[in-house]
């Protein structure tokens, strides 16, 4: 198996690569729970699967992405980010973010994202 450091920079080259949803079928939990700031909890493969597919389908340009940060500790796993990219709902959006991972089975099971408004 291999170690959350592997892992975690696997996801983020995929994501690098435009291969974001491939990341989430490959790396998430079936039963992964995702949420935005303190908006509500998504629960299931599924429905966070469509949420990223949605997510994804609005982007209308697309600049750059890129980890500034990684930490690692006891199953979990924490990205810093930095994106730059036009969304068809939310305009021009530039700023970064914190994408906190809780891991079991070597899946993630439940990921959280920082960010301001």
């Amino acid at each position: 198996m291999n170690t959350l450091i592997e892992n975690i920079s696997t996801i983020n080259d995929m994501i690098l690569q435009g291969k974001a949803l491939d990341a989430f079928d490959e790396f998430y939990h079936e039963e992964v729970i995702m949420q935005e700031n303190d908006h509500p909890e998504v629960v299931g493969k599924t429905a966070n699967r469509i949420r990223e597919e949605d997510f994804f389908a609005a982007i209308t340009e697309f600049r750059s992405a890129k980890p500034i940060k990684v930490t690692v500790g006891e199953n979990t796993t924490m990205v810093e980010w930095h994106f730059d990219y036009t969304h068809k709902d939310w305009g021009e959006r530039n700023y970064t973010q914190v994408a906190v991972q809780d891991w079991k089975e070597g899946k993630i099971i439940k990921e959280k994202f920082y960010y301001g408004s």
